[in-house]
């Protein structure tokens, strides 16, 4: 019997969020120092914080876990 266990890369969600952090730290690149270090700083890391807590969620074996990591990732978009 062959089981089928989800990659990371099967999600939509971490697929989606990895090209928006990619595109969110080529766009930051662009900006002067004072800006980066601004507005900059927080817009990579909540953009990071997406894809990085679905990752963690997909990773944990109990629901509560999975729940709670994907519950930080929507924290973050909002952000």
């Amino acid at each position: 019997m062959t089981e089928k266990y989800l990659k990371l890369n099967d999600i939509e969600t971490y697929k989606t969020s990895f090209h928006l952090i990619n595109y969110v730290w080529d766009v930051d690149l662009n900006w002067d120092s004072f800006a980066r270090r601004t507005v900059g700083e927080q817009f990579v890391r909540a953009s990071d914080s997406i894809s990085v807590n679905v990752a963690e969620g997909v990773g944990r074996y109990f629901k509560k876990d999975k729940i709670r990591f994907y519950f930080n990732s929507s924290g973050s978009v909002k952000e």
